[in-house]
């Protein structure tokens, strides 16, 4: 059976408190009332009210002081203000203040129930909203903790038999053999360092991105995207095209974690542009930011789907069906660009492909003398 609404009434005018009360029981809920602002904020931490009526006009502490400490006391405590017509303008500055809505003296019992359920049904949403936010984030930390058990532990089996397989055959391979498997060690290296990457972003705490920030050339970032992500290009036989300006000023960065979200972007690309057809990416550099355009020849994303495709495991419609993906990519994309604070957004139409564009904020001349990175990312003054 539900608790019953609680609603608290602050009045210091008797026949508003009298009233009501009676007004609210037929209906199912418990009720109190006090006189004044002080009562008022003591009721407060003993009844939990959903629903607080303030008056504004009340000896001692004002309504609009109340209405404050509500706020600060518990955000989604629905507040209304009861008010006479000569102190509308006064509500209005209460609801700018975090008031939900306010009822001019005198009101009618059928005015008031109808305020008091649109606040109630206010408060129900919030309380809704907060726990669907807790849910997602209870499934992010399980899907990290799934991705850790499931991905990192055999990697770091094989990691390790590789290590004793290449002590055991050192003796035996060949300079060409002994540098394939020092690429292998280093990809599944990088592979490990990905999943913890992975692991950092979906536990949402993205402060530990920026713990390893330092000035980054976006050309060096570019080029080892592209790099990594050739091989899924020449299997669809597919050409990257890069256009990158001259000079750019370096970022405040995590270099690792903005190779993978170029990474994600571009195999997003591939995935979606036709077979033997072109990628393209464009950098730019303005006084204040970075610009990465990344544009594909695929079959471009709906209006409707465009606000949804940087969620958790959301993956497009319009994928081909031996394309489709986990639905992490973009979303671990987009929580790595803000970690730099930085921005990230598509452009796109139906047929005609589409074109993404993130934005990072450079490093100000001030902060980092006159630096700037040539293409190659090697720096100059």
């Amino acid at each position: 059976m539900e608790d019953k609404a609680r609603i608290l009434i602050i009045d210091d005018e008797e026949v508003v408190l009298d009233s009501c009360t009676q007004i609210l029981k037929r209906g199912d809920y418990q009720v109190a009332t006090a006189s004044n602002g002080d009562l008022g904020l003591k009721l407060l931490n003993e009844f939990h009210p959903d629903l607080v009526y303030v008056d504004l006009k009340m000896p001692g502490i004002s309504g609009l002081e109340v209405i404050e400490r509500i706020r600060e006391s518990d955000p989604t405590i629905v507040t209304i203000v009861i008010t006479g017509y000569a102190t509308v303008s006064s509500a209005v500055d209460a609801m700018k203040n975090g008031a939900y809505d306010f009822l001019p003296k005198p009101f009618t019992p059928d005015e008031f129930r109808l305020i008091t359920k649109r606040g109630l049904d206010r408060r129900r949403l919030m309380l809704e909203t907060i726990a669907l936010r807790k849910e997602k984030e209870m499934l992010r930390e399980n899907f990290a903790a799934i991705v850790s058990h499931e991905l990192k532990a055999p990697l770091g089996a094989v990691q390790q038999n590789l290590f004793f397989l290449a002590d055991e055959l050192s003796d035996r391979l060949t300079d060409e053999q002994k540098k394939r498997f020092e690429r292998m060690k280093v990809n599944i290296n990088d592979l490990i360092n990905l999943i913890l990457t992975w692991l950092r972003v979906l536990s949402v705490d993205v402060s530990k991105i920026r713990e390893n920030f330092h000035p980054v050339a976006m050309p060096l970032v570019i080029s080892k995207a592209v790099e990594g992500i050739q091989p899924q290009a020449i299997r669809k036989d597919i050409e990257i095209v890069t256009s990158i300006h001259e000079s750019l000023r370096p970022i405040d960065g995590d270099e690792g974690t903005l190779v993978e979200t170029m990474i994600n972007i571009l195999g997003n690309a591939i995935k979606y542009s036709r077979p033997s057809s072109q990628v393209y990416i464009k950098v730019e550099g303005t006084e204040n930011d970075v610009l990465v355009f990344v544009t594909d020849t695929g079959p471009g994303i709906s209006k409707e789907e465009i606000p949804y495709i940087f969620n958790d495991f959301y993956t497009g419609k319009s994928a081909p069906a031996a394309e489709h993906g986990s639905g992490i990519g973009l979303a671990v994309a987009r929580r790595i660009v803000e970690a730099h604070n930085g921005t990230i957004s598509v452009e796109s139409e139906l047929g005609k492909g589409s074109t993404f564009v993130i934005r990072l904020p450079v490093i100000k001349p001030e902060l980092h003398g006159e630096l700037t990175l040539e293409t190659n990312g090697s720096a100059k003054s």
